[in-house]
């Protein structure tokens, strides 16, 4: 998959892209605002297991943010089961020195449209910490509404947090 924007480009991820996806993760001020999930110090292994994983899920839902053809970030989304199954989670980062420049709005306006045209979804929804007001106006920028305040509901570096409940929901 590709998608080419103004900013960046979003596409599938390559094997070719371990020694960029470690070099730019491996940041605290990333994983501060990501799921646990997300480990760190974030090493080259880490990048080659998550690259195979995204590259071997069907669909294919995980995405590169590059710029000038080098992976900077990512984008994804998780899909629900069930009675939820119109409905996705969405979540992203960029590497701190691309950040202030639009990147991460443009590719989420852009793979928020993909997911739901490709997936026939009604909506899809992100949870940012409550301290990220970056992401929160990311959001905003892409068209998403904020909807809830869920207090104390996550944890993370030892502190219980806040999350923001922001979705964009389809026409």
């Amino acid at each position: 998959m590709r998608l080419t924007l103004h900013a960046c480009d979003v596409r599938s991820w390559r094997a070719t892209d371990v020694e960029s996806l470690a070099r730019h993760a491996n940041n605290y001020n990333i994983w501060i605002n990501l799921r646990d999930a997300f480990p760190h110090p974030y090493t080259k292994r880490d990048a080659r297991t998550f690259i195979k994983g995204a590259l071997g899920r069907t669909p294919e839902t995980m995405f590169a943010i590059a710029v000038d053809d080098e992976a900077v970030g990512g984008i994804g989304f998780v899909m629900h089961p069930d009675v939820e199954r119109v409905s996705a989670e969405i979540g992203y980062w960029l590497a701190e020195p691309f950040w202030k420049r639009g990147i991460v709005s443009e590719a989420l306006a852009a793979v928020t449209k993909h997911a739901i045209a490709t997936h026939h979804l009604t909506r899809i929804y992100a949870l940012p910490f409550a301290w990220n007001a970056p992401s929160c106006r990311v959001l905003e920028k892409a068209g998403y509404v904020l909807e809830a305040r869920l207090r104390r509901s996550a944890i993370k570096n030892g502190q219980i947090i806040d999350q923001m409940q922001y979705a964009y929901v389809a026409d």
